[in-house]
């Protein structure tokens, strides 16, 4: 009998994670107890995805305002600059917190129309009509408010973020003004601390060569591990949750080993072959707020191997516009089968693929992952997708 069902992605509920739980068996038992509950059973090539926060949380890997602070006094001395932060109460309010703790003056260079995951602190149009190039003009704070009023707020928040970053100062010690030249922070302080996400190795390059004295990015900062602090080697403070009003969660830690054993486990208890990944934040776009919902530095810090590379497929409705119209609906299926067992033959023609996504399976899967969980209450850090190696000619 043809299978009806294609992919399935289910959120697994699990216990609330403290520190020094075992993570591992958490997510093996919550999976297994969820097939025994809801009467369905692994399968060879089922992904189990797990959120980052989940195994950070077991790791009690959390840094305070005040560690943050300590390192940037020590890496900066008194005045540092700021160049490219998001805007987010979530994921910079607190560094910033931290910084101004940490060092006498602040300066802090804003990206616009909108930082690089799409938060918008100006309206694009306003900015074109007012003859603002946002390739070469630098606004000073009092031109900003001058042109686009005293509160711009969020689409979605309703926050006005420069306002807010501004009260997190200690002592008046922040100023804020706007640029897309990484090297304008360098007419304010040769200190600087590249703060944005996926443009900073890019970001760091150009500050260097522009003469800065001082560069570091997030992931330098809180990467060095400590005893009384958690820490994350490869991408330091970039990853970060807040967690309450003086503490952090970082991005987890080894998390190669962690997908590992639970894929191990697994083919212990059932003798299936599962995937295992750990998924973040997912990369899509939000098509109303314009927002890129990808803050965390990548969608999984680790996955099992079968997980590396892109999806192998053909474009089933260009086929069947195309070049199955004048067939019957079951010549049309058979052919439709026969097509697919020949993607992977030499002789393939590329041409059926084109249309199809080129994304890494990680960015997909991490997305289904995160979009199924969500980040509310629904409580199901873990998700089971099952199907999607799966395809038209699988019976």
């Amino acid at each position: 009998m043809a299978r009806m069902v294609g992919v399935q992605a289910r959120g697994i509920r699990a216990p609330i994670v403290k520190e020094g739980d075992d993570a591992v068996n958490i997510v093996v038992e919550s999976v297994m107890e969820s097939c025994k509950e809801e009467g369905f059973s692994l399968k060879d090539g089922d992904v189990i995805g797990v959120t980052e926060s989940l195994i950070a949380r077991s790791q009690g890997n959390y840094v305070t305002v005040d560690d943050i602070s300590e390192e940037i006094s020590r890496k900066f001395g008194s005045e540092i600059g700021v160049v490219f932060p998001i805007l987010s109460r979530n994921r910079f309010s607190l560094i910033l917190k931290g910084i101004a703790r940490g060092a006498g003056r602040v300066i802090v260079q804003l990206a616009y129309p909108s930082d690089e995951v799409g938060n918008h602190l100006m309206d694009p149009e306003r900015m074109y009509k007012f003859g603002i190039n946002p390739y070469t003009n630098l606004l000073s704070l009092d031109e900003y408010r001058n042109l686009f009023g005293k509160s711009f707020s969020h689409h979605f928040t309703g926050i006005d973020y420069v306002s807010m970053y501004i009260s997190l100062a200690v002592n008046n010690n922040i100023e804020i003004f706007f640029s897309n030249d990484p090297a304008d922070i360098l007419k304010f302080t040769p200190k600087v601390l590249a703060a944005d996400i996926h443009t900073r190795k890019r970001t760091k390059d150009i500050l260097k060569n522009a003469g800065a004295d001082i560069v570091y990015g997030l992931d330098d900062i809180c990467s060095e591990q400590k005893a009384d602090r958690g820490y994350n080697p490869e991408y330091g403070l970039l990853g970060s949750n807040k967690a309450s009003e003086e503490r952090l969660k970082l991005f987890p830690r080894n998390g190669q080993e962690y997908v590992e054993k639970i894929q191990g486990i697994i083919k212990q208890m059932t003798d299936k072959n599962v995937e295992v990944m750990i998924y973040g934040d997912g990369a899509f776009k939000d098509p109303v707020g314009k927002i890129w919902e990808l803050a965390d530095p990548v969608v999984s810090p680790a996955y099992t191997s079968g997980l590396i590379g892109t999806p192998n497929e053909i474009k089933l409705k260009y086929i069947a516009d195309e070049q199955l119209g004048s067939m019957s609906r079951e010549e049309a299926k058979q052919e439709m089968h026969i097509r697919i067992r020949e993607k992977d033959n030499a002789s393939f023609d590329p041409s059926q693929s084109q249309g199809t996504t080129p994304r890494r399976l990680t960015d997909i899967l991490g997305s289904l992952c995160d979009l199924t969980s969500g980040s509310g209450d629904k409580g199901t850090p873990i998700v089971l997708i099952q199907g999607y190696f799966d395809n038209y000619a699988t019976e």
